[in-house]
């Protein structure tokens, strides 16, 4: 089956199952034949704090011309809207506001549990691991909103009083997007175009590490039917948490399926997680885990620290975003130089950032060291999963 037949198939699948009472009817009733589609010290702070809680992580206006063989001819005159395009129009703004709600929902100040446990094993001789239970506090702002896009950065406040700050995992949220950003393993990813029709109505959630590169991406449509807002993605495989990756060798990958919904007291991560292993001809089940991640709000935590680094370091983030952007839209696909857990990445740019918000390096020159750094760790020319695989493990052990 080719990947456009997969990937299709899995938001086809997700489309059918995203049945809105409300929203649904109205936009039957419009004639919608589918769903929306520094120190030493500092760093072993920051270390220690991702240790604990990093878990998983064409329009024509009107009265236009065209030429042919040297002459203008006038294009047709435009149709008077009609009421059933207008009311049409209505209605899926009308939905898209109520996704945006339930999207800007997850902003606030938040105690969080992160509570992941094996469940069953696939493999002779595994025995599901104990479950993995901590805690965390969080804040969540938008940093970006056009309307059908909204980035939102969760920054961590660690610490005794809860106000050191840690530049934590990012969540993208685009409306209709036109392509996706798709975990293949080996610390690698491609981009995969996307049909306007196989993404009517729905969102993609792009989520990102803590040095703003990729992690994985899922489309999936808002639902309401159960009294709720909550969004479901496509299965989509995704890299190692780092309570697994600094720990573990016995797998490679996650696909998971999550969900977002939003509660009473704050929102829920919800996954659930096939954890892979991939040095074979086929990907082989390890085990399977459920995750829950519970953000539950707070008026306890003073937020002034986070938001003082980011204000400080909000230009600098912006640059290494612009980065790895163009690595997501102007390649085919891209990946890491190392295996397993970057932490040689994503602690240097953290360590630049921090360097920019104390005012030890100029803005300027943090961006420029940034920018080196994610030159030296990516490549775009990648070999096959298995090789790249097999390389990392012939260099830990040194062979």
């Amino acid at each position: 089956m080719t990947l456009g037949n997969t990937v299709n198939r899995a938001w086809a699948q997700t489309a059918d199952q995203a049945t809105d009472q409300t929203t649904g009817r109205a936009r039957q009733a419009a004639g919608e034949a589918t769903t929306r589609a520094k120190p030493h010290t500092l760093m072993q702070t920051v270390k220690r704090a991702i240790g604990i809680t990093a878990i998983a992580f064409g329009m024509t206006a009107c009265g236009a011309t065209s030429q042919n063989s040297g002459g203008l001819v006038a294009t047709s005159a435009p149709q008077a809207k009609t009421a059933s395009t207008i009311e049409q129009a209505s209605i899926e703004q009308a939905a898209i506001k109520r996704d945006r709600q339930a999207i800007l929902a997850m902003v606030g100040d938040f105690d969080v549990t992160f509570d992941f446990r094996e469940t069953v094993s696939f493999q002779q001789g595994y025995t599901p691991k104990d479950p993995y239970v901590t805690g965390a506090t969080e804040i969540v702002r938008v940093i970006e909103d056009r309307g059908d896009f909204i980035s939102l950065q969760h920054i961590l406040l660690v610490g005794k009083e809860r106000n050191t700050p840690i530049k934590h995992w990012r969540q993208d949220w685009s409306y209709e997007p036109t392509s996706i950003t798709r975990f293949i393993g080996a610390n690698g990813w491609d981009v995969v175009a996307l049909n306007p029709a196989d993404t009517k109505g729905q969102w993609a959630q792009f989520v990102y590490q803590v040095d703003d590169g990729p992690r994985y991406a899922a489309l999936g449509i808002w639902e309401y039917t159960s009294g709720a807002p909550e969004w479901a993605g496509h299965k989509a495989w995704r890299p190692l948490p780092r309570r697994d990756a600094t720990k573990r060798s016995d797998y490679h990958a996650i696909e998971a399926v999550n969900r977002h919904a939003i509660t009473p007291n704050g929102w829920v991560h919800e996954q659930d997680n096939t954890k892979l292993i991939l040095d074979g001809a086929n990907p082989q089940i390890l085990v399977r885990e459920v995750g829950v991640n519970t953000y539950v709000r707070t008026n306890s935590v003073d937020a002034t620290a986070a938001l003082e680094y980011w204000d400080k370091t909000k230009g600098f983030w912006q640059a290494i975003r612009a980065e790895w952007t163009r690595l997501e839209t102007g390649t085919d696909a891209f990946g890491l130089t190392v295996q397993g857990e970057p932490e040689k990445v994503y602690m240097q740019i953290l360590g630049v950032a921090s360097a920019v918000a104390d005012g030890s390096m100029s803005e300027r020159d943090g961006i420029k060291d940034a920018l080196d750094i994610i030159k030296t760790y990516t490549e775009t020319d990648l070999a096959p999963v298995h090789v790249r695989l097999s390389v990392a493990d012939s260099q830990d052990t040194g062979e």
